[in-house]
C-alpha cells in the first residue's frame, strides 16, 4: 500500500509504484518515476529521476538536483536509480549536463551521510561512498569499489571496480581494479585482497591479478610494452580487465610511488 504524508508535494505527473512510502515535506518534482517498496523520508527533493525497486532514502537527500556545470541553463536532463540502494541523510546525487544529459547509478550501493555524486557520472553496482566521500563530474566508478570517508574524485577520472580509496585520499588519476590506492595525489599501494576473498575471487584468479599488477609497475616497462606482453598470455578473464582498463584510459593510469612499500604477496 502506497503511503504518502499529507504535507509531502507531488507533481501530478509523477509515477508512485505502489508500496512507495513517501514522508512529511517531501517534494516530488516532475518527470519522476519512484519504484514499488522504496522508501522515500521526510524533507527529499527529488526531480527529473527514474528510481528502481525498494531503495531506501533517508531525511533531506537531493535527487536528481541540477548539475553544477556552467554549461547548464535549464536542459532537460536526467538522474536514473537501481533497485535497494541505501542513500542516507544528506546525500546529493545530481543528474545529467547536456554533454551527455544522464548521471546513472547501479543498484545496490551505499551512500552515506553527505557523500556526493556529480553529473553525468555512471557508478556500477554494490558501490559504497562513505560519509562526505565526493564523485566529480563524468566520474566512472565500477563495481564494488569502496570510496572511503572524505575521498575526493577528481572529474573523468575513473575508479576501477572491487577497487578501495583509502579515507581522505584525492584521486586525479585513474585508479586500476582490485587495489588499494591512498594519498594525494591517490595511488595504488597493493591489492585488495581481502576484498577479492569475501567477493568469491579464486586462488587463480587472486594470483593472475597480482603477476599483472608487479608486471605493469614493478618491471620497468613502459605501460605499452606491460600491456602487450601481458596480452600475449594465457590470463583469466579477471586479469584481463585490469589491462583493458588500463588501455581505455584517457586521463592516464595512478601507478605506484616510487620506492613506496606496496603489499602484493
Amino acid at each position: 500500500m502506497t503511503k504518502i504524508h499529507p504535507s509531502a508535494v507531488i507533481s501530478p505527473d509523477a509515477k508512485i509504484a505502489d508500496g512507495v512510502e513517501i514522508g512529511p515535506y517531501s517534494v516530488i518534482g516532475p518527470e519522476v518515476e519512484i519504484g514499488e517498496g522504496t522508501y522515500v523520508g521526510p524533507h527529499c527533493v527529488i526531480e527529473y529521476s527514474k528510481i528502481g525497486k525498494r531503495n531506501n532514502i533517508f531525511a533531506s537527500a537531493f535527487i536528481g538536483a541540477p548539475p553544477q556545470d556552467y554549461k547548464y541553463h535549464g536542459e532537460k536532463t536526467y538522474l536514473e536509480i537501481g533497485d535497494e540502494n541505501l542513500i542516507r541523510e544528506g546525500v546529493s546525487l545530481h543528474r545529467g549536463s547536456p554533454l551527455t544529459g544522464l548521471t546513472k547509478i547501479g543498484s545496490g550501493c551505499f551512500f552515506m551521510a553527505n557523500s556526493h555524486v556529480g553529473h553525468d557520472c555512471r557508478l556500477g553496482n554494490g558501490i559504497i561512498m562513505v560519509n562526505s566521500a565526493a564523485a566529480a563530474g563524468h566520474t566512472h566508478i565500477g563495481d564494488k569499489a569502496i570510496i572511503s570517508g572524505l575521498v575526493g574524485i577528481h572529474q573523468f577520472t575513473r575508479i576501477g571496480k572491487y577497487a578501495m580509496l583509502s579515507g581522505g585520499s584525492m584521486a586525479n588519476l585513474d585508479i586500476i581494479p582490485y587495489v588499494t590506492a591512498q594519498g594525494d595525489r591517490a595511488r595504488p599501494v597493493g591489492l585488495n585482497v581481502v576484498g577479492l576473498k569475501r567477493n568469491g575471487f579464486s586462488t587463480e584468479a587472486i594470483k593472475a591479478i597480482k603477476h599483472v599488477f608487479k608486471t605493469l609497475f614493478f618491471k620497468n616497462l613502459k605501460m605499452k610494452e606491460a600491456l602487450d606482453k601481458l596480452y600475449a598470455e594465457n590470463l583469466p578473464k579477471e586479469a584481463v580487465e585490469i589491462l583493458d582498463f588500463c588501455k581505455e584510459s584517457k586521463r592516464g593510469i595512478a601507478r605506484p610511488r616510487l620506492n613506496a612499500y606496496c603489499e602484493i604477496e
